[in-house]
Parts: C-alpha cells; sequence; structure tokens
C-alpha cells in the first residue's frame, strides 16, 4: 500500500523520464566533479575548492543538489549558495522544495518504506526550518527556481548524466546502493543508458555511496553508476570525511577510496577531508541536543553510519 505521508511523496513535477536527459545540450568538460549532498557543511565546500585547485586539467564542478540542509542560520545559507551558484548546479528536492507552497511533499525525499517514520519526521522539520530562512533570501530563491533537473556532460567519447535521484526523477531511488546491487533491477538499469544516451550516471540523494558496472549488449561497452552519498557527511562507519564523485580521463593527483576505469576514463570516489572537529562544533551551535538534525544526524556526523567502504566499491 502506498504511504501518503508527507516526505514520503514523489511529487509529478520531479519525474522527467530519461528520454528527456538525452535531448538535454551537452557540456564539454576535461574533469568533472560531481558533488552531491552538500548540506550546508560550508568546510566541507571549502576542501572541494582546495582539490579542484590541485587538479592538473580544468575542472568543471556540478553540485547535484542538496547543497543545503543544516544551514539555516543566515549567514551560513548565503555563504553556501553564492559559492555554490558560481558554479554549475541541479536543484535537489530540498532547494525545489523551496518554492512549493504545498506541504504534502514535505521535504521532498520520497524516502521509501525502509526508512523509520521518525526520520522522515525530523526531515520534515529541518525543511520547514531551511525554507523560513530561504524566504530572506528572494534573490538566490530566484536563481535556485531556474536550477535545470539533470545536466550532461561530454569528456572524451563519453556522455556524463549528472541528476539528483536517478535516471527518471528528482527524487527517484533507482540509483540507491541496495536497489543497485539488486538482480530485479539491472535490465531496467541497462535500459536507462539507451533511454538517456548516456555511458555514465552520477547522481546522490539516497545518502549512501555506491558504484556499480553494467553491461550494455547493445553498445558492446560497459556503463556505469556512480553515487557520491554525501559530500557534507560521513559515509563509512568510523570516518568523518565526506565523497565527491569524480571523472576525467586523468588519474587523479587525491588517492580515491574506490573507482573504475571506464573505457577511457578513470570514475572515482575522492574523500573529501574537511575539518570535522570544527564541523562538530559548528553543527552543534546550530543544531544543538533535542533539535530535530541533531536526534537524526549527529551519531552520523560523529560516527559515520552503519556502511563500510566494501558495501560501496565495485
Amino acid at each position: 500500500m502506498t504511504n501518503f505521508t508527507a516526505g514520503r511523496i514523489c511529487p509529478i513535477a520531479y519525474r522527467y523520464g530519461a528520454e528527456v536527459i538525452a535531448l538535454a545540450p551537452v557540456i564539454e568538460a576535461e574533469t568533472l566533479y560531481v558533488v552531491g549532498g552538500l548540506y550546508g557543511n560550508h568546510f566541507a565546500l571549502q576542501t572541494v575548492l582546495e582539490m579542484a585547485a590541485a587538479e592538473h586539467a580544468s575542472v568543471t564542478i556540478c553540485f547535484n543538489g542538496d547543497f543545503n540542509w543544516f544551514n539555516v542560520d543566515e549567514h551560513g545559507f548565503k555563504h553556501i549558495n553564492g559559492i555554490v551558484l558560481k558554479h554549475d548546479a541541479l536543484l535537489g528536492n530540498v532547494e525545489y522544495e523551496f518554492r512549493n507552497e504545498n506541504v504534502l511533499a514535505g521535504c521532498g525525499c520520497a524516502y521509501p518504506e525502509s526508512v523509520a517514520q521518525d526520520i522522515v519526521e525530523y526531515s520534515n522539520e529541518i525543511h520547514v526550518q531551511l525554507k523560513t530562512t530561504a524566504r530572506k533570501f528572494p534573490q538566490i530563491l530566484e536563481k535556485l527556481a531556474d536550477l535545470p533537473l539533470f545536466k550532461r556532460y561530454r569528456i572524451g567519447e563519453q556522455i556524463i548524466s549528472a541528476v539528483h535521484g536517478d535516471a527518471d526523477s528528482l527524487a527517484g531511488w533507482a540509483f540507491d546502493a541496495a536497489a543497485l546491487k539488486d538482480p530485479a533491477n539491472a535490465q531496467s538499469i541497462r535500459q536507462n543508458f539507451e533511454r538517456a544516451r548516456t555511458d555514465i550516471f552520477a547522481s546522490t540523494h539516497t545518502c549512501l555511496p555506491t558504484l556499480r558496472r553494467f553491461d550494455l549488449p547493445a553498445r558492446q561497452r560497459y556503463g556505469c553508476v556512480i553515487n557520491n552519498g554525501a559530500a557534507g557527511m560521513p559515509n563509512f562507519k568510523h570516518t568523518s570525511f565526506g565523497l565527491l564523485t569524480r571523472i576525467s580521463r586523468q588519474a587523479s593527483p587525491h588517492t580515491p577510496m574506490y573507482g573504475m576505469k571506464q573505457q577511457t576514463l578513470f570514475v572515482d570516489a575522492l574523500p573529501i577531508h574537511y575539518d570535522a572537529d570544527q564541523w562538530q562544533k559548528h553543527f552543534v551551535s546550530i543544531w544543538p541536543e533535542g533539535t530535530a538534525a541533531h536526534r537524526s544526524y549527529f551519531g552520523r556526523i560523529m560516527n559515520g553510519p552503519d556502511f563500510l567502504v566494501n558495501h560501496a566499491a565495485p
């Protein structure tokens, strides 16, 4: 039975379909950083910029949604968006719901039944507070409203589709770590590569990372899906760094957590070693004990989720 609770609903407006991705203009890039789930962590943002500056080739940075979340303070909201909007960016459900007066979608996460109801309610509460802050910055909201739901890039001869959720929806969960490992989903995922006319999907949204390769018999080649999980929070148990997706013909100057060679391209998950101690202190100053974000996320910020690197690595 479908659950119509706020925060679990996927609005019709979120759905575009992979065939529409295939019609998007192609942006040429040398090295692409796809940075999803920054979640308002300005220490992680600064580290990403420093990592890009250390690259040998030109870097295109695409913030593929949910770069806002914990930054309910006015300074934090203005700072994060001021920097992100100087780069390529996509709408995440967090940003999309800033303009939505209908509270039925809640935070817009479209959480599946496997996510506990209290987590859903905490997320809705966080978004209400964040939206209150966002409305104090109408010019930023205008710029956010103009952001697309996906972007297409070309590096060499390969096409990369940056999305927030999956090939069909802003808040889709088909590129979740568990979904990508489920053999029952393999055929539909293969079809997504053909429908979107893409070689690599780079996503986020589900908050846990993964990298999976799929054979594409029609093309006599492979396609891959990489989900960076979260740039602004730990992704693995007992760790304190975020992750970003890096795609390039050149090997990374930063040591990847894991990766694969996709024809001529390096597809890697890079650790974002932000100042974890300072971020934890800053987080508590905004979201003290007892608040929704503290209850929902502080354990992960301190100790990481119950998820291991070998769960994500190909």
